[in-house]
């Protein structure tokens, strides 16, 4: 049998992770893997630690605290700029699933079809990590594979930063049933407007291939664009970052075409 601990300090969860320890947050990834066997590695749950928990906002941006909830993030006042995290939130399972389920959790598990990751890409979304020292990095080079990120160990997630901008974004999910089900495809965008035109562009693809990307030619193709027209932007040679797989949900050929038409649909959400 493993060892438990539930500490309240930060200090001691990265005392403690100066030996392997599996960490544990909400657990709504962590107990379904393990159904029917009993936990024999030693685990670190970090969801007592409560400088962990909760958003907070400042000049420079947002700071989303690792163990905060879907829930809570659902529920939080944030502005427009979260519109599209808060419909990612609303796609994590049930309710249940919302209000155990951390954002870091989400990260961390780092699978291509978490529907927290191509929303925070789109936002330019920084990971603050502990351990020996604090470090912030980029999610996108945070992630770097299935089930991989760039922690090192000894080190712990503690927040995510979403940058302040003057923005809208948006998400949108193709699975087999409308909820409680594994993404075949999805979108994020955050758009910048002046005069009613694109000014900046953030777009991001999940699902499709083994780490969410960004789509840095629809990005480009979308500035100056009228907010009425944005669906019109899109092209299936942006799609290039991607890499879409044959699997038990849908054909590679199917999600490439699929998110074309997501895509299309996001983007004709900004129109007013």
């Amino acid at each position: 049998m493993g060892v438990y601990l539930r500490p309240h300090r930060l200090e001691e969860a990265l005392s403690a992770l100066a030996r392997p320890h599996t960490v544990l947050a909400g657990g709504t990834d962590f107990y379904p893997a393990r159904v029917g066997r009993a936990i024999d590695e030693d685990v670190l749950d970090i969801g007592g630690i409560e400088v962990l928990r909760g958003i907070t906002a400042s000049a420079a941006g947002w700071r989303l605290g690792a163990t905060t909830t879907w829930s809570e993030l659902i529920e939080a006042d944030l502005p427009p700029l979260f519109d599209g995290l808060k419909q990612a939130a609303r796609e994590v399972g049930g309710r249940q699933i919302q209000n155990a389920g951390t954002l870091a959790g989400n990260i961390c598990n780092a699978s291509p079809a978490a529907d927290g990751v191509p929303t925070l890409l789109a936002l330019d979304a920084e990971v603050e990590i502990a351990g020996s020292t604090t470090r912030r990095l980029p999610l996108r080079q945070f992630i770097t594979g299935v089930r991989r990120t760039a922690l090192a160990p000894g080190e712990l997630v503690t927040a995510i930063h979403v940058p302040r901008h003057d923005a809208e974004s948006a998400f949108l999910k193709l699975g087999a049933r409308r909820y409680l089900v594994i993404s075949i495809a999805m979108a994020a965008a955050t758009l910048e407007f002046t005069d009613g035109h694109v000014a900046a562009a953030r777009v991001a693809v999940g699902a499709c291939s083994p780490v969410a990307e960004r789509l840095p030619a629809l990005e480009q193709a979308l500035i100056g664009a009228p907010r009425d027209r944005l669906a019109d932007r899109v092209d299936a040679a942006q799609l290039a970052p991607l890499s879409p797989i044959d699997d038990v949900r849908g054909s590679a050929a199917y999600r490439q075409d699929a998110v074309i038409t997501l895509l299309r649909r996001l983007l004709a959400g900004f129109a007013r």
